[in-house]
């Protein structure tokens, strides 16, 4: 516009602030495109002129009430010259194109605030739901303005209008006058509102990361004849892979690639582009984004490195890449990644550098490693394990782990997720995330050294945390496709109770001890008929001769027989010998009934689980002999499937001589067939994977569920059913919802934390002050007084009532564990005086504490720390020295569920010392968790809490008191997760 535009009235500043930066954000449409949503400012004023001239006559006339061909200069200059908090505006970006806009403008009324807000968004992008997005971040700018309704006069022919007030979540108050309806609403985020907001997060994400995965066409930039190249790699892989669309080879001086026409750019392509997969060197990189925005390519794959894997430098260039990507509305793989992949035959995406991809499968997998995300895709194609699609993100800039989730949690064909991870771009929504995807689809991830940092404390909190989320944590490659074969094709156990049926009594065993040691319980069938010896080698060795087997063997099996013949002479043979054990009747197996060892004790510890009744195990294998024929497997298999003592099956087949294996695996197939709703696994001839004789074919030949895993020795089976069976146990509890507890004063903890912030910043409390801020979430310190001298010390005793406690103030004094900083059950004023005395000659410091006694009980923790991997997260324990050196802690993520507080005062190792024992009264577990959730409330409101530490809290029979409280406090951290959603 080039008429000069004049301030209208006071309130419309001149010189507008400047916007607030947190209000820039990236965010995903309905459709799954990126759109940039930022505050208005005056330089958008020739913009928005052409946005609105673009508007249709219809669009203008349901938003204005009327034609309104152009904007008047005084309008124009109200719309863009606002102060960011009694009017407000925001705009939606595409490239330099304003698609969007949203105003609120204060009400001059008496009462709450209340603001009138109306938005339009541009014909051709209506039905994206872009009005939703910008209505759910003009509401989050309203509250930090204390904002609390809007207040919408729309036409009632507007039902699209309508419908997006009503769709969001929102409680609407509705009135009608005339041809206009008046809405009125809270915009509070109500459980209501976020789950919408969620719900539509989850779609839209969903459907960004189905695009990329799905294209209709694919480019290749750098493409290359020589498939040693990154380009001529990708693309030959794009050309094998039987790509339902066309590809596109771009390359400036060759017309043709591999036979296929190439482009010099790829704004020279005559079609659509919906897919770019970029293969040239950094420096290049800026030329070709600026080629696809103006071609209008949908997504980027980049798989050049040289960015934040590079330093300061590399960052801000990969920083650049996503944010000029995203405001033209793609979203980026990558940088540095391997690229990505889809089975679905109807697609047949192959855009990877791996030379091995493969078959067709209901697994999903993410990695971030390029050359490690290789190496698995080879590992799963060896274990003739299918894939349904694969993404690599390399850097992670852009899509992550998160939007895979989101994706995978509606895909259909897939069932089983595995994850590689090395970081969390928003670890709070993570594991928000993971919590609702793992209850209809088991997740699987390894964590690497770099998320834990490599330090053991650091595992204790991935290990805790992926628990809690439901996650099935595995430390290795090889754990991660084991647990994946189980899930992918056989049934989830309904429970720990495992039968062990097999042809050698050494791998017998060894399944049997794994399984005790992971947590399961051994049942063998009543049924049960043994056809071999039934005890263990080194057993029937005490016994007499053992019988002759014959001697030709499979290697990789006489290997595992012979090393489990060894270890049983060390732990079941001379180590009871040297214990003096007495043996077992001569009618048992002759094994000694103290040498159990610590994997073959019942649950709670006392006396060995292998139980005799006459020559046969009640809870030992049920052993074939190495003359089983498949008829016996199938028997045996069969049996252990239909008792009801018995949710799952490891069976062991390792023939003594070479032999067809077909016949053995169409007995062990029939068998599970008969009882699909039990899992069975096996080692089979030590085979890794779904071996051909134990798959179930689909019609284009891939294994199918039904199919039988296999693991290379019984252990690796135990271990992954082990996992599962959490797992399974983990997904059969009821949903726990987040509890708050009676008697919390939000408002007030929030003006002190403000108050605080305001005056000093960031800081550790004063012991005063963390009283009073746990006093407004009902969170009580045993009362104390601050004293300086001796009489202040008898007085403070006098009106807190003997007997009392003296403490040294400092962080040195409070930790000793020698307590001599302390003088505790002080009953009388001379006692308090010479405790003074005392404690201010060894400390120097006149400044003391006198404290009422607590109740005697048992000293805990509590504290809840910044997580540079996962946000806040709330540690419980046992407190004292030994505690602190065992790292017996357990952790959690913030905010708890009323179940997961329960569950975090019963984790440590140590969490028996808190129930009734022999020689001592329970505690009040009920007060500890309840402690726990107010905590959690506290930290879910406040942002500005950084860490608490109670330390220590005196669990008693009826009580769980805080001795000490201290807390820090300072600036909100970004939260994406909990206001309007945007991209991280």
């Amino acid at each position: 516009m080039t008429e000069p535009l004049l301030p209208d009235t006071a309130d419309t500043p001149a010189n507008p602030p400047a916007p607030p930066q947190h209000w820039y954000g990236d965010v995903l449409a309905a459709d799954g495109g990126v759109v940039r949503v930022r505050p208005i400012v005056p330089a958008d004023a020739d913009a928005l002129a052409a946005f609105h001239t673009g508007l249709s006559d219809r669009t203008r006339y349901l938003r204005y009430f009327g034609p309104y061909p152009q904007i008047s200069p005084k309008d124009m200059y109200r719309t863009t010259h606002v102060d960011y908090r009694d009017r407000v505006g925001l705009v939606a970006v595409l490239g330099t194109s304003i698609i969007g806009v949203a105003r609120y403008e204060l009400l001059a009324r008496p009462g709450p605030r209340a603001a009138e807000v109306a938005f339009v968004v541009a014909d051709e992008h209506q039905g994206r739901g872009l009005g939703s997005v910008l209505l759910e971040h003009l509401a989050g700018a309203a509250a930090e303005n204390e904002v609390i309704a809007f207040v919408a006069e729309v036409l009632a022919e507007n039902e699209a209008m309508i419908t997006v007030f009503r769709e969001a979540g929102y409680q609407l108050q509705r009135s009608r006058d005339g041809s206009e309806v008046h809405l009125e609403f809270a915009i509070d985020p109500t459980e209501a509102l976020r789950t919408v907001r969620d719900s539509r997060e989850a779609a839209s994400e969903a459907r960004s990361v189905g695009n990329l995965l799905a294209p209709g066409s694919v480019a290749v930039i750098g493409a290359s004849p020589e498939q040693t190249r990154v380009g001529g790699a990708v693309l030959a892989n794009l050309l094998a892979g039987g790509f339902s669309g066309p590809v596109f080879p771009v390359n400036l001086h060759r017309r043709s690639v591999r036979g296929v026409r190439a482009y010099a750019t790829v704004s020279e392509i005559p079609d659509e582009v919906d897919l770019a997969v970029v293969a040239v060197p950094p420096a290049a990189i800026g030329a070709v984004l600026d080629d696809c925005m103006a071609k209008g390519v949908k997504g980027l794959v980049v798989l050049t490195a040289g960015f934040g894997e590079t330093g300061a430098a590399g960052l801000a260039a990969e920083h650049d890449l996503v944010a000029a990507a995203r405001g033209h509305g793609m979203r980026v793989v990558g940088p540095s990644a391997l690229g990505i992949a889809n089975t679905d035959p109807a697609v047949g995406l192959n855009a990877t550098l791996a030379p091995v991809l493969p078959q067709r499968g209901r697994i999903g997998f993410f990695c971030q490693s390029g050359p490690l995300g290789a190496a698995i895709l080879g590992e799963a194609a060896a274990r003739n394990l299918g894939l349904s699609t694969f993404v690599s993100a390399g850097n992670r800039a852009d899509v992550s782990g998160n939007d895979l989730l989101q994706y995978w949690d509606t895909a259909a064909d897939t069932e089983v997720i595995l994850l590689y991870l090395e970081s969390f771009g928003n670890p709070r929504k993570f594991s928000r995330l993971a919590r609702r995807v793992a209850r209809g689809k088991p997740i699987v991830a390894v964590s690497s050294g770099r998320l834990a940092a490599g330090a053991d404390m650091d595992r204790i909190v991935v290990r805790d945390l992926f628990g809690q989320a439901g996650i099935i944590q595995v430390d290795s490659i090889s754990e991660l496709f084991d647990c994946a074969a189980l899930l992918a094709c056989q049934p989830l156990p309904k429970g720990p109770r495992v039968a062990v049926v097999g042809n050698s009594a050494a791998l017998n065993w060894l399944a049997i001890d794994a399984a005790r040691s992971e947590g399961l319980r051994v049942h063998r069938p009543v049924t049960a008929v043994d056809r071999g010896p039934g005890a263990r080698p080194t057993e029937r060795g005490v016994q007499g001769a053992r019988p002759l087997e014959p001697d030709l063997r499979s290697a990789p099996v006489e290997r595992a027989e012979r090393g489990a013949e060894r270890a049983g002479r060390t732990a079941w043979g001379l180590r009871g010998a040297r214990r003096g054990s007495r043996s077992l009747d001569a009618g048992a197996t002759g094994r000694t009934a103290d040498s159990a060892g610590p994997t073959s004790h019942s649950e709670d510890g006392v006396g060995p689980t292998v139980r005799s009744v006459g020559a046969a195990i009640v809870d030992g294998p049920v052993d074939l002999g190495p003359e089983a024929t498949p008829a016996d497997f199938r028997e045996a298999v069969l049996a252990a499937l239909r008792s009801e003592e018995v949710d799952a099956v490891i069976v062991v087949v390792a023939p003594p001589v070479p032999v067809p294996m077909e016949g053995f695996g169409d007995a062990l197939r029939a068998a599970a067939a008969a009882a699909p709703d039990k899992p069975v696994l096996t080692t089979f001839v030590a085979e890794s994977g779904i071996p051909r004789q134990l798959a179930v074919r689909t019609t284009a030949g891939a294994p199918a569920r039904g199919s039988i895993p296999s693991y290379p020795d019984p252990e690796r089976a135990a271990r992954a059913l082990a996992r599962v069976d959490r797992y399974a146990r983990w997904r059969d509890r009821p949903i726990s919802p987040v509890v708050r507890p009676p008697g919390i004063d939000t408002a007030a903890a929030a003006a002190l934390v403000e108050g605080w912030l305001a005056e000093s910043g960031g800081r550790w409390l004063t012991d005063e002050e963390a009283v009073r801020l746990l006093g407004c979430y009902g969170i009580d310190v045993v009362e104390f007084r601050a004293v300086r001298d001796a009489d202040q010390a008898v007085a403070a005793a006098e009106e807190l009532g003997y007997p009392v406690a003296a403490k040294a103030t400092g962080e040195l004094w409070r930790r000793r564990p020698d307590l001599i900083g302390v003088r505790l059950d002080l009953w009388g004023p001379d006692a308090v005086r010479q405790a003074y005395t005392d404690l201010v000659e060894i400390c120097g410091d006149p400044l003391l504490h006198v404290q009422q006694m607590a109740t005697k009980g048992v000293g805990c923790v509590l504290r809840v720390t910044d997580d540079p991997s996962f946000g806040s997260v709330i540690q419980f324990g046992l407190s004292g020295m030994i505690i602190d050196l065992l790292g017996d802690r357990a952790y959690r993520a913030l905010p708890l569920t009323e179940e997961e507080a329960t569950a975090l005062i019963d984790a440590p190792r140590a969490a028996p010392l808190l129930s009734d024992g022999p020689g001592r009264v329970g505690v009040d577990k009920a007060a500890l968790a309840e402690l726990a959730q107010r905590i959690s409330a506290l930290f879910d409101d406040i942002p500005q809490m950084r860490e608490l530490s109670c330390d220590p809290v005196l669990a008693a029979s009826a009580s769980a008191e805080i001795i000490y409280a201290r807390a820090r406090i300072g600036p909100e951290p970004s939260r994406f997760d909990t206001g309007p959603r945007r991209l991280a």
